[in-house]
C-alpha cells in the first residue's frame, strides 16, 4: 500500500482491519491535526498497519474481552503532528522518543517495530473511588505481553505499548494517596471466569521479603473479593 495522497487512498488506508474489533480509522484522530490543519496519515502504511495489528491483537483485544469496551484517547501520530506537539509542549515526546510508540511507522534504531496508544477503560473509571491504577497494571503485567505502561490521573487513562522487543516497564504520573498503599488491589480471573479484586498483596509482599525474600510466592497469599462485570 502506498502512502495515501488522496481522499480515496486515505479511505482505503483507514478501512484496514487490524483485529476483530479495531480498524485503522479508530486510531487516526488527533486534536493537534484537527486544530492545526496537519495530516495525521502515515507515509509508510504497511509498517503502521503491521505495528497496529501487533498492538490490537496482543493487547487491546484481550483487554476489551475482559473489561468491556475501551476508549481510544490518543494513538497514531504522524512525524509532522508529533513534532508540532513536542515543539509546542502539547504532551508529545520527541520524534526520536516516539519511534515505534505513538509513531507507528518509524522503527527504533535497532530496526524494531512497535505501537502505543492512550486508552480509557470505563470499567476502571467506574471504580476509581474503590481501587487504584495499580490494580489494572498488575492485571496487564500478569496476563498480557505489553512493552510499557504509563498511567495518568484523569480517568485513569494510560498508555499501553506493544513492541517486538518488549521492555516491560510501568510508570505512573498519578500521585499515590496514603490509603492506596493498603487498599491497592490486583485484578485476576478466578476459576469460574469471574473477575476478582485481590487485596492485601502489599502486606503479603512485605512479609515475604522479610521471611523468604521471594516476592512471587508472597503475591499468591491474598484476601479475595469477588466482583462482577456490569
Amino acid at each position: 500500500m502506498k502512502a495515501p495522497k488522496s481522499v480515496r487512498a486515505a479511505e482505503e488506508f483507514s478501512r484496514t482491519r487490524l483485529s476483530q474489533s479495531f480498524f485503522m480509522r479508530d486510531f487516526l484522530f488527533s486534536e493537534i491535526a484537527a486544530i492545526e490543519g496537519l495530516s495525521n496519515l502515515s507515509d509508510d502504511p504497511e509498517l503502521a498497519i503491521a505495528a497496529g495489528r501487533g498492538l490490537c491483537e496482543n493487547l487491546l483485544e484481550p483487554l476489551q474481552a475482559t473489561f468491556g469496551r475501551i476508549a481510544i484517547r490518543s494513538a497514531y501520530r504522524s512525524p509532522e503532528v508529533n513534532d508540532f506537539g513536542c515543539r509546542h509542549r502539547l504532551s508529545c515526546a520527541s520524534n526520536e522518543r516516539n519511534r515505534a510508540r505513538h509513531t507507528w511507522d518509524r522503527r527504533t534504531k535497532d530496526g524494531r517495530m512497535g505501537a502505543l496508544t492512550t486508552i480509557v477503560v470505563p470499567w476502571l473509571v467506574d471504580r476509581m473511588d474503590t481501587t487504584s491504577w495499580e490494580a489494572m497494571a498488575w492485571w496487564i503485567h500478569d496476563n498480557l505481553p505489553y512493552s510499557e505502561l504509563q498511567f495518568f490521573p484523569k480517568l485513569f487513562a494510560f498508555n499501553i505499548g506493544w513492541h517486538e522487543a518488549p521492555k516491560r516497564t510501568i510508570y505512573s504520573f498519578t500521585r499515590r494517596k496514603r490509603r492506596q498503599f493498603v487498599d491497592v488491589a490486583r485484578i485476576v480471573l478466578n476459576d469460574d471466569g469471574r473477575l476478582e479484586i485481590r487485596r492485601d498483596f502489599l502486606e503479603a509482599l512485605d512479609r515475604c521479603h522479610r521471611s523468604s525474600g521471594r516476592p512471587a510466592a508472597c503475591r499468591r497469599r491474598k484476601l479475595t473479593l469477588t466482583i462482577g462485570l456490569t
